[in-house]
């Protein structure tokens, strides 16, 4: 432990410096240097785990607490499908990238057709209200159809992509109808007609498996920071 130095003309001094500061000061330093290390390596913020890090940081080092604007829409929307018991027909969670909405095509949308039922209405009625609120302003939308292998071909839609990307846009014009940045380019429809099943639309046979098919005929809507995939 350093001692103060005295004066030749001081007697014998026992007062000491507190410096316990120092080690809290380095594990500090230590701390943000591992953080800033860390962002340089990602090819791209997995943003979970961002705000992670961030809270932790500012609960240890800050002694405060952080809110993370991810945990709290993620919570707001789980809340929206239990409050329109949805549950079997709505799944949300949280990834690497944002917040991840995945709807069944069989509740929102009419067989073959990409016009909202009144469940879908409903649903995205208020998960508009949510996403324009000023708190997630800067929260970028993509929503993604996909169908089933089953063919269609109708005047309207030749084929399943046609059918997907009715679906989607269907879903981004109707958030743009309650408000959510219309003419911005914060939203997005892209289609992936039946070339990403969630699961085999046939079995090892050739044989149609039409809970599978169900299943693959669904719009998915990713909600993710726009700095999220900025690297």
């Amino acid at each position: 432990m350093a001692r103060r130095r005295r004066s030749p003309l001081q007697g014998p001094s026992t007062e000491e410096i507190d410096e316990d500061w120092l080690a809290t000061y380095a594990d500090a330093i230590t701390l943000l240097m591992a953080f800033f290390v860390m962002l340089v390596s990602f090819s791209k913020i997995e943003l979970p785990v961002f705000e992670k890090i961030q809270a932790g940081i500012a609960q240890n080092i800050g002694k405060r607490s952080v809110v993370r604007p991810t945990e709290i829409l993620e919570t707001d929307l789980k809340d929206v499908v239990f409050n329109l018991s949805l549950d079997k027909s709505v799944h949300v969670k949280t990834d690497d990238e944002g917040i991840l909405m995945e709807l069944a095509s069989g509740s929102f949308f009419q067989a073959g057709s990409a016009d909202l039922t009144r469940d879908a209405v409903l649903f995205l009625k208020d998960v508009g209200d949510l996403l324009k609120q000023p708190r997630y302003m800067g929260f970028q939308i993509e929503v993604k159809g996909h169908t089933d292998d089953s063919p269609i071909s109708t005047p309207r839609f030749p084929s399943n992509w046609e059918l997907a990307a009715g679906r989607a846009i269907a879903v981004v014009r109707f958030f743009g109808a309650v408000g959510v940045d219309p003419q911005s380019d914060r939203m997005r429809a892209i289609s992936y007609g039946d070339t990403m099943p969630k699961l085999p639309n046939e079995d090892d046979q050739g044989n149609p498996i039409p809970e599978n098919r169900e299943a693959n005929r669904r719009v998915e809507i990713r909600v993710f920071p726009k700095y999220s995939r900025a690297l």
